[in-house]
């Protein structure tokens, strides 16, 4: 093999190895998905139908916040007993952290929470880069 060709392999080698290496890195979330989960535990007091006013307000969101690219909820319907009162699980998922930070204070998301204010015992909210 000649120089110049065995100089292009080793530059394409080194290349392939560093895009490679850097898409499996846990360093580089740009490429996954930051999801922000909310547990939510209601009021003894709060009735079934507010508790449905403060599920269809947090459903609405998605169709008011863009940065939002994916949404998912559902009630615990665990059978080990763990679940300390909480009740709803509600799932947003963004593709930054920027997106999320414009999201927060957004006046849709600050609506949604003067709803679910009077209603809510407690709270508890994660946000993470998923992982493979």
């Amino acid at each position: 093999m000649n120089t110049k060709f065995k100089l292009l392999f080793l530059i394409f080698t080194l290349t392939f190895s560093f895009a490679m290496a850097s898409n499996l890195s846990d360093d580089n979330p740009q490429e996954k998905a930051l999801r922000h989960v909310v547990i939510l535990k209601f009021k003894d007091s709060s009735t079934s139908e507010q508790i449905q006013e403060v599920e269809n307000a947090f459903r609405e969101l998605p169709s008011k916040i863009e940065e939002i690219i994916d949404f998912e909820w559902g009630t615990n319907n665990s059978p080990e007993g763990q679940d300390k009162g909480f009740t709803h699980l509600f799932f947003v998922t963004f593709e930054s952290e920027e997106d999320r930070d414009v999201y927060l204070p957004h006046p849709a998301h600050e609506a949604f929470v003067k709803v679910l204010e009077p209603h809510l015992e407690d709270a508890l909210v994660i946000d993470y880069w998923a992982k493979d």
